[in-house]
């Protein structure tokens, strides 16, 4: 699979996973899927920084999800 795949995939996960937490502590419950969601995203962020660290940095994640959205979509 593609890094930049993997980049953007877990962005997603890890955008999803904040409402999930934010509902489940309004609610006064455990936030279990959202806290596994953004290990998740977390672990697959380090992975694909830890390959290729001078790619995937904070300025760069919008020029990723741009690339990958037209790679994907074209």
């Amino acid at each position: 699979m593609d890094l930049d795949l993997i980049f953007v995939i877990a962005l997603l996960v890890g955008v999803f996973a904040l409402p999930l937490i934010v509902s489940a502590l309004s609610d006064k419950r455990w936030p279990v899927n959202g806290v596994v969601m953004l290990v998740i995203a977390g672990v697959a962020i380090a992975y694909t920084v830890q390959e290729d660290a001078s790619r995937y940095t904070v300025e760069n994640a919008d020029t990723i999800v741009v690339e990958v959205l037209g790679r994907y979509i074209n």
